[in-house]
């Protein structure tokens, strides 16, 4: 045991002293972070920091996660020092470039907005964490951080608020019932994609869960949105992909029978589904209880599942 700790150390040690090319600074910073060693991670980030004039859009990116891995341990002071200064450089990146040119400035810039947003939140200042990722949605309409900064604004202020009406453009299983009709019941609704492992492993939770409580007033609606590929990432058409839900996909990862599932690339939109899955509880007055971008365990949804049915609300 001591010798694979010191040989833990050993590599820590070593991605810390070593200058990484640029490709490798994210994936290291990100080894260092799996450890829980925000320390390392700053220290490997600004072994590796380049002038100002020179600054690339991956040592924001690796900056970025800095940031992130300083918001997670809490460290709130680090976290926002380094998401204004990636914050401050992407904005300087982006008169030179477009946005998506590549895949590391979305995220330097995403990243950056997130952190900053739930800084602003810990230090008590909700109001301004919501109107900053308000305006940052506004300034990124249609990138690809869009639906990104719209999860993060529902993290903030979608609990304890009406939910909003899904678009249907088009649906499978039973027919979509609307916000109104659905009024009385408790609602899961599982935001989810046919090529999510999550999604796969989500289901037969959902299934199970159905199966317990359908008969007290639980529905569970399941809201996707086309892909634009199937199978293996092979392009197709919205008829195409909605043929492959209903054949190809359905014989492998049947969808239940009693679910239903509008369609929309809206939704995914206005709901911030930029996790899959992502599941959003609603009680039965209709009001959002629960916004939760990612897996959940049975035993986590019934704890919030069970106390609605039972009338009460948190």
């Amino acid at each position: 045991m001591k010798v694979r700790k010191l040989a833990a150390i050993a590599m820590v040690a070593a991605f810390v002293a070593a200058p990484a090319a640029a490709a490798d600074l994210v994936r290291q910073v990100r080894l260092l972070l799996e450890k829980q060693d925000v320390a390392a991670a700053q220290q490997f980030v600004e072994k590796n920091r380049l002038p100002q004039s020179e600054i690339t859009a991956e040592w924001l990116a690796a900056a970025s996660w800095v940031a992130r891995g300083a918001s997670f341990a809490g460290q709130w002071e680090l976290a926002q020092k380094y998401a204004q200064e990636t914050f401050d450089s992407s904005l300087d990146l982006l008169a030179k470039r477009p946005l998506d040119a590549d895949r590391d400035l979305p995220t330097a810039l995403g990243a950056s907005i997130e952190v900053l947003a739930h800084s602003y939140d810990a230090a008590g200042e909700r109001g301004a964490a919501v109107d900053f990722l308000r305006r940052q949605r506004q300034a990124y309409r249609a990138s690809s951080i869009e639906t990104r900064i719209q999860k993060n604004l529902l993290l903030l202020s979608l609990e304890g608020k009406p939910f909003p009406a899904l678009a249907v453009e088009k649906h499978l299983g039973p027919p979509v019932r609307t916000t109104e009709q659905l009024k009385g019941n408790v609602v899961l609704f599982f935001f989810w994609a046919h090529w999510c492992g999550d999604c796969k492993r989500q289901k037969p939770i959902l299934e199970a869960l159905h199966q317990e409580y359908a008969g007290k007033g639980l529905e569970i609606v399941g809201p996707t949105q086309f892909w634009g590929y199937t199978a293996r990432g092979s392009d197709a058409t919205p008829e195409q992909e909605l043929d492959y839900l209903t054949s190809t996909y359905q014989k492998s990862n049947p969808l239940p029978s009693w679910m239903s599932v509008p369609i929309s690339n809206e939704n995914f939109l206005n709901f911030g589904v930029s996790t899959t899955p992502t599941l959003v509880l609603v009680d039965r007055g209709g009001i959002v209880q629960m916004y939760h971008p990612g897996h959940m365990s049975r035993e986590e949804l019934e704890a919030r599942i069970q106390p609605l049915l039972a009338g009460q609300s948190d």
